[in-house]
């Protein structure tokens, strides 16, 4: 084609590796800059299916070659775009290449339904639990006991917020993986969404799923399916009833709602856990942070510790002289009558008390006494109310 003036240009625009099927390819995406640029007169390829199989991608192509004066030619079939004739043969072409593109995916479609519907793994994100070899899933023994451990303990707390708080705190963490580059991938911490999705995947009771229909796979499960039903109910639970139930097991603790974290000042609230059938009793921060880039470092606090150092502390404030007339100062006008000496034996009367009170009445003394306990990693710090202990000498005065 010398003859006609055309001229080779140096650079080519491969796309290998790049499907045609749509227009995300680099070396597509800077042969339109340079048409733009009017740096190009003629597109020439090998076959039509090169430059685009989509009809309407390819139309839009046509569209920006007609605006800047660029031409369209293939090697193998004999048209270029300047006449008619071409344009109308590459169309048909295009039609049929479209077409041939279409007949492909859903003959691949049909293949990867029917490879579901016999149980079988067809890819996609690993689940925890799981190992893929010879294209099948295998159970990852150490992985299986975590998954286990899961269902186990979300029905029992029945809080998927204090669970991912549990498994944090605990050292676990999501899948990890090794991608093709060789680079350590997954491993993250728990929240509320990752364990969403373990608790309702159904393949872990040995089904695969496939819009919207379940079938029998070939792997072994994880969890039976009595398990997997009661994890379903508690999440069906109303909210309503849960919030019951967690006033209910909570009310007796110590410092509830009084308690939060030193680092970022988020309420704490207490929970257990059951071991051997025993109780371990903790405090947790709520979890509108175990989302977020920085999550709370303070891990759950053992209840039992924090309490005997907080009731020690208030057991001191009875005793201490400095609290004691700067109390008997602002009320001696309100209790006249009543000696400073009054004053202290009736404080006083607490000290020895305190071991033999009920939880519920500890609990009410110290939500007088404390605005609020908040808890470090290097320690804790009480801050008192201003009128608590002026409360209580007024609820001993007309005892």
């Amino acid at each position: 084609m010398r003859g006609e003036g055309w001229q080779v240009l140096p650079q080519h625009y491969d796309d290998g590796g790049f499907t045609g099927g749509n227009m995300e390819r680099p070396a597509l995406k800077q042969l339109m800059r340079d048409i733009k640029a009017n740096k190009i007169d003629i597109v020439l390829v090998y076959k039509i299916d090169r430059l685009s199989r989509s009809l309407v991608d390819f139309a839009r192509l046509m569209e920006i070659f007609d605006e800047h004066d660029a031409s369209f030619v293939s090697v193998t079939q004999h048209f270029n775009t300047k006449d008619s004739m071409g344009r109308l043969t590459m169309n048909i072409l295009l039609s049929f290449a479209q077409f041939e593109r279409e007949v492909t995916g859903e003959r691949i479609r049909d293949k990867f339904a029917a490879s579901k519907k016999k149980g079988m793994w067809m890819g996609g994100p690993l689940p925890l639990g799981y190992n893929v070899k010879d294209r099948k899933l295998r159970i990852n023994k150490p992985e299986g006991e975590l998954v286990q451990h899961i269902f186990k303990r979300y029905i029992e707390l029945k809080s998927m917020t204090l669970l991912a708080r549990e498994l944090n705190d605990d050292g676990f963490t999501m899948k990890k993986h090794i991608s093709k580059n060789g680079q350590q991938k997954g491993g993250g911490r728990f929240n509320v969404n990752n364990l969403t999705t373990i608790l309702r995947n159904r393949i872990y009771i040995g089904e695969i799923h496939h819009k919207g229909e379940y079938f029998n796979g070939e792997h072994k499960e994880i969890i039976i399916r009595d398990i997997f039903d009661a994890a379903q109910a508690v999440k069906k639970e109303p909210a309503a009833t849960k919030r019951k139930r967690t006033k209910v097991a909570n009310s007796k603790a110590l410092l509830k709602d009084i308690i939060v974290c030193g680092c970022c000042d988020g309420k704490m609230s207490p929970t257990y856990t059951n071991k051997k059938g025993r109780k371990y009793h903790y405090y947790v921060v709520h979890s509108y942070r175990q989302n977020s880039a920085n999550p709370c470092p303070l891990p759950r606090i053992p209840a039992g510790e924090i309490e005997s150092v907080v009731g020690a502390q208030l057991q001191k404030v009875f005793e201490s002289p400095q609290i004691l007339i700067k109390t008997w100062q602002n009320i001696k006008e309100q209790a006249k009558g009543f000696s400073e000496e009054d004053l202290h034996n009736s404080l006083h009367k607490l000290h020895p008390l305190w071991d033999k009170l009920f939880p519920a009445e500890k609990s009410r003394i110290a939500r007088l006494l404390i605005e609020k306990v908040s808890v470090n990693l290097d320690g804790i710090n009480i801050q008192y109310r201003k009128t608590g202990i002026e409360q209580i000498f007024a609820e001993l005065q007309h005892a």
